[in-house]
């Protein structure tokens, strides 16, 4: 048998199995149970372990890096600014916060979307004791929220894109 075979079918599993899990990475995106774009960048991590690291393979690696930190700092301005615009205090965009802590754990695959949702709309509500404004508010973090995920999903397939350039070189 040739260890170089054995080597290249290594090689090739790793790619395939890389490749599958980061779909479910983008899956994560949209169902937020799956932390997508970081456990993208944890695949790519563990492929590098596996196949070993090239000067592509590190470039690639900061490059998803620097993107899953862009999408942090986008996570925390885009609701933020969508829900202000619509009238949300920042008492309603800390009750988001503690809505989708509890949602996550109440409600399974979508709590986390419900409670934030929620949280906004019973913080204003309380705050303001008008319905119509609270959910007024409620609309414009939903807005942000979704503009947020179409982002990362975007972000998930430029870093999938970047990685195949990688993958492309090993195999």
């Amino acid at each position: 048998m040739d260890p170089l075979a054995t080597t290249e079918d290594a090689e090739m599993l790793w790619t395939v199995a890389a490749a599958v899990v980061m779909v479910i990475g983008l899956a994560g995106i949209i169902v937020p149970v799956i932390p997508g774009l970081v456990l993208i960048l944890a695949v790519a991590v563990v492929y590098g372990l596996m196949v070993g690291f090239s000067t592509l393979g590190w470039i690639v690696l900061a490059v998803m890096g620097a993107i899953v930190a862009a999408s942090f700092v986008k996570g925390l301005i885009i609701p933020k600014r969508t829900s202000e615009a619509s009238g949300a205090s920042g008492w309603a965009q800390l009750g988001a916060l503690i809505g989708a802590v509890i949602g996550f754990f109440l409600i399974p695959v979508v709590g986390v979307i419900v409670g934030a949702l929620a949280g906004v709309l019973g913080t204003e509500f309380l705050l303001k004791k008008d319905l119509s404004a609270a959910w007024t508010a409620t609309k414009g973090m939903a807005k942000g929220f979704g503009f947020s995920v179409l982002i990362d999903l975007v972000l998930g397939l430029i870093m999938i894109a970047t990685w195949s350039i990688w993958a492309w070189q090993v195999v």
